[in-house]
């Protein structure tokens, strides 16, 4: 068997591996977040957009005068 300390130090570097892969996911992962944030405030900017446009249409539309 291999001494204790052999051991360790393979454990250690399996450790240290999966901490850069984590690394590495974590940074796409961020990047992917930006890219969403960046298109839902696009989104929410059209939206609010959208809405003005629709607004003046209405204002623009004729008053109908309700008869009961």
């Amino acid at each position: 068997a291999p001494p204790e300390i052999d051991l360790l130090a393979d454990r250690v570097e399996r450790l240290l591996v999966r901490h850069e892969e984590l690394q590495r996911t974590n940074a796409l992962l961020l990047q992917q977040v930006e890219a969403l944030t960046q298109d839902r405030d696009s989104l929410r900017s059209r939206l609010a957009a959208a809405r003005a446009r629709v607004d003046a249409l209405l204002e623009r539309l004729p008053q109908v005068k309700n008869v009961a």
